[in-house]
Order: C-alpha cells, then sequence, then structure tokens
C-alpha cells in the first residue's frame, strides 16, 4: 500500500519536529496524537482508543509501541520500521512497555516532550505514564510542538483540502434537493455521506450535524430522526473527508416561505462570513477575525444569538472531531499565515422567536487573503 505522501516530505516534517525539539531542549517526543503520527509516518488507524505511543527522539530514530491488531497496520501504511507490540492481560501496564523502549534508546535522565492533551492518552493513562517514568526521565507538556508544523499546509496537503472541499460541495447539493416538505433526515444524511463516498472520501472526524424544526437551534449531533414539515427550518453541518483531510461547510435551510425575520438572520450571517474572511489574511491575528464576526452580528442586532468563536482551523483529524488548532475567539494572538486553512461558521439562534440561520465554509490562506474552497453560492436556499 503505497504512503500517501512521498517519503521525502514525511522524513522533512520530522527533521522539523526533531528541530523544535531542539530549540525547546527536548531530546524526544512521546507521540499520543494519531494526528500527529499519521503527519510524521503516515501511520493510519483508530487503535489509538487503546494506549499506544509512538516516540521520536531528537535524533530522528523512531519507535512504535501498539498492540497486536495494528502491527500489519503500522507496516502497510506508515514508514515505521520499529513496531513493538505490548500483550493484552488483567495486570498489564503498557506505560511500563514505554519505559522499557525508552531505557533502550537511552533516555534515562533525559528530559522528554509529552503530547499530554490527545484524545489517545486518557487520565488514566497520563497518570500511569507519569508514574511509570518517575525518576527515569523528565517529562514536560510539548501537546502543540507537531500540530504548530501541522497547520501550515505543504503543496500535497492543500490538494487533499481541495479534494475535500469538492466532496463537501457534492454532499451540499444532494441535500438541497432532498430538503423538501416530507423529506426524511434519515434520506438527507444518507446521500450526502454517499457523495462523499462515491467521491473517494474518507469518514469524517465527528457525526455530520443535522437538526430540523426546533432542533434547528442544535449545532451537536443527536440521535432520532424526523420528517421535514412543510414549513421548517434544517441546520447542517458537514465536511468533505479525504485521505483525513477536512474541509467543513454549515447551511441552515429553509422549507416552505422564510419569514421576513429569518431572511435578515441570513444577510447577517452573510455580511458576518465576508467580514471575517476579510481579516483572514496574512499578519492579522485570529482575534482580529472574531472581532469583525462579533461586530458585524452585534451591530446587526444578534449579539445575544451568536457564538463565541466562529471557527477554526482544518487538516487531518480522527474521531471524534474534525476541530484542529487554533481557533477563532476574541484575543487569540496567533497569526495568519499562508498555507493555513480556517473553517469559518457564522450561527445565530434565536430561541425567542424559534429562529436559527447559519453559514460557513472553507478558506485556504493565501499571501493576498482567504480564497474560499467551496463553488457554493451563499444565497438562502429554500426548497
Amino acid at each position: 500500500m503505497p504512503l500517501h505522501f512521498k517519503a521525502g516530505e514525511l522524513a522533512e516534517r520530522r527533521r522539523r519536529a526533531c528541530e523544535l525539539m531542539a530549540e525547546a531542549d527536548l531530546d524526544g517526543l512521546l507521540i499520543f496524537r494519531q494526528e500527529s503520527m499519521f503527519y510524521l509516518t503516515g501511520y493510519d488507524t483508530f487503535g489509538y482508543v487503546f494506549f499506544q505511543c509512538l516516540y521520536l527522539a531528537q535524533d530522528g530514530r523512531m519507535a512504535l509501541l501498539t498492540r497486536a491488531p495494528d502491527l500489519r497496520q503500522a507496516q502497510q501504511t506508515s514508514c515505521i520500521e520499529d513496531i513493538r507490540v505490548w500483550v493484552d492481560g488483567p495486570e498489564v501496564n503498557p506505560a511500563e512497555a514505554v519505559r522499557d523502549l525508552l531505557e533502550g534508546f537511552g533516555c534515562a535522565g533525559k528530559t522528554l516532550g509529552v503530547e499530554y492533551d490527545a484524545y489517545g492518552l486518557t487520565a488514566f493513562n497520563g497518570k500511569r505514564l507519569d508514574a511509570a517514568l518517575a525518576g527515569f526521565c523528565a517529562l514536560r507538556d510539548a501537546s502543540l510542538l507537531v500540530s504548530r508544523l501541522r497547520v501550515v499546509k505543504s503543496p500535497a496537503e492543500i490538494a487533499y483540502v481541495r479534494e475535500a472541499a469538492g466532496l463537501a460541495d457534492d454532499a451540499l447539493e444532494q441535500a438541497e434537493a432532498l430538503a423538501h416538505s416530507g423529506a426524511d433526515e434519515g434520506h438527507i444524511l444518507a446521500a450526502m455521506q454517499g457523495a462523499i463516498f462515491e467521491g473517494g472520501g474518507d469518514y469524517p472526524g465527528n457525526e455530520f450535524i443535522i437538526g430540523s424544526g426546533p432542533a434547528a437551534l442544535l449545532c451537536r449531533y443527536y440521535t432520532g430522526r424526523r420528517k421535514l414539515d412543510a414549513d421548517d427550518q434544517l441546520t447542517l453541518e458537514w465536511a468533505g473527508a479525504y485521505r483525513h483531510y477536512h474541509a467543513a461547510m454549515m447551511r441552515t435551510l429553509k422549507i416552505g416561505t422564510p419569514p421576513a425575520q429569518q431572511v435578515e438572520m441570513h444577510k447577517a450571517a452573510c455580511d458576518a462570513l465576508l467580514a471575517v474572511e476579510e481579516q483572514m489574511r496574512p499578519g492579522n491575528t485570529l482575534g482580529q477575525a472574531f472581532d469583525a464576526h462579533a461586530k458585524t452580528l452585534d451591530e446587526s442586532g444578534y449579539r445575544e444569538h451568536r457564538m463565541n468563536a466562529c471557527g477554526y482551523s482544518l487538516g487531518t483529524t480522527f474521531a471524534p472531531n474534525w476541530m484542529d488548532w487554533p481557533m477563532l475567539y476574541h484575543g487569540n494572538p496567533e497569526i495568519f499565515a499562508p498555507g493555513m486553512v480556517f473553517f469559518v461558521h457564522i450561527i445565530i439562534f434565536d430561541s425567542a422567536r424559534g429562529l436559527a440561520m447559519t453559514m460557513g465554509r472553507t478558506s485556504l490562506i493565501t499571501e493576498s487573503g482567504a480564497e474560499s474552497l467551496s463553488r457554493a453560492s451563499l444565497d438562502l436556499h429554500v426548497g
């Protein structure tokens, strides 16, 4: 099975990670984020729901500790050659196997970074890791070391993001075609996800969000389906995913004649989206982009109906969600740079009137500003 990136690109990513380790006075990095493993080696699995750890030494050597079901997974999807397996048992502590691995790398007395902020490292296993390495080596949080590398995409990554964006547009076209009175939410979801699979895409990092009627004012997935009424509203948030790279979108579709207030909400959402995208240019901060969202909606009278964040970085992410670091919120000092990819979502939920309006799409940051990766219109869809 070929890697999704050339071996030279993966090697360059590891080299830059090692440079950052040296700058941070770290002798190595204990990697628990699946995104980091995929980014550095191509390793593709959902086995991170169990204990596994990729060790990357500052000199570039690496070894993976995982379970038997992921031995061949790592052999076929990654460039990792040193793969160790820990065996399940009632008294087995895989953190002790990490210590044995590190002893072989001469890590006694060294300072290692740890990706503590990782879905692949539960609090339970984090405590076991700390206990197993206490007195053996010094540990420091380095959760963002690889994430900071991942936030600026290479040309090869951007090509995958563009593929994902095209799949997201395909999914929207399916939803718009089906969003009418009597339509079943399950049929809409099936058509959207089917379009992505048929286009060569993947499962996304989290469930598609769908809600109609009063539930159109929700921005989280929940279980249960209903059929659309003749006068209804349908909120959707989804992502095209290609080689685990995501391009998200968000829309509220109207079934039946929209009330004047909802038409006004749509205009405010579009204005806010464009205002944010105008600020998404190299040298500006993420906080500035959020403030453009807040200013636009507040001046339109929607202060009490908006969110306190309006987007986030996208890239290669694994379940349980496709959100990546960093996020658009007030005061965030991170600076936009060419090669970054951001999903901007404008969410207006008026609970008193029971009205929802959302608008969102993914953009690439270029030298001259934000380039929308969607071909879809921002017009209010009425079915």
